[in-house]
């Protein structure tokens, strides 16, 4: 039996080398590549700045220090910054967000199609879950200091179980999450309130909620009957 020539099996290994990179994630080829603003470019992410002229306030940002104003306790009341917004997560795979709730306030089942979200409770206390696949409820009240994680993709919610305002920060695995809100995308604006007691009734229908009733935080008169 013949035995394979050197260059052959040097064409081989260049081959299967050659795979394992197309496959493999891609990785940062630079310490950092803060948002080039002044360019407009179609690629996937953003163009990078010259590293000549990259500054540390590339990686601070004072965005969220203030409070996300609304009034309407419908809304998501959500302000996301992305590396649109700061330079400095250009390239690294993450993105950051602020919620704040009014008393009774709710952020309706909405998604995020490219990214999980860790969401911390900076503030108040605040009854937040999901729903799998399956159609199975998994939620749980978090007070501050408390965490819970939405994985990638499924429908998740939150609403204020307090006495005050409840201030949230979250951390996408992703520079675009991107979001599908069902609110937004089925109803008119003028339909949102239907649309809340219908995601509410399924609650019900998902969970008896036995916490719900025992919790002494609880200000929403339309939540109490769970």
């Amino acid at each position: 039996m013949n035995k394979p020539s050197s260059s052959l099996i040097f064409l081989l290994v260049v081959f299967f080398s050659c795979l394992g990179i197309s496959v493999a994630d891609s990785h940062n080829v630079f310490d950092s590549c803060p948002t080039a603003t002044d360019r407009i470019d179609f690629i996937n992410g953003f163009p990078c700045k010259n590293p000549t002229i990259v500054r540390t306030d590339d990686f601070t940002s004072a965005k969220l220090t203030g409070p996300v104003n609304t009034d309407d306790r419908f809304s998501s009341l959500v302000k996301v910054v992305t590396a649109a917004d700061f330079p400095g997560l250009n390239s690294l795979g993450l993105s950051i967000s602020r919620t704040d709730l009014g008393t009774d306030a709710i952020v309706s089942p909405h998604s995020h199609p490219r990214a999980t979200e860790m969401f911390f409770v900076n503030q108040g206390i605040v009854l937040a879950g999901f729903i799998d696949t399956k159609n199975r409820l998994f939620q749980e009240f978090l007070k501050p200091g408390d965490v819970i994680v939405f994985p990638k993709g499924l429908l998740h919610f939150c609403l204020n179980s307090g006495y005050e305002t409840a201030t949230i920060f979250s951390v996408y695995n992703s520079q675009n999450p991107g979001v599908v809100n069902v609110n937004g995308a089925m109803f008119k604006p003028a339909d949102s309130s239907h649309f809340i007691d219908k995601f509410l009734d399924k609650l019900k229908a998902l969970s008896s909620l036995p916490n719900l009733k025992f919790n002494p935080n609880v200000t929403l008169p339309r939540y109490i009957s769970l």
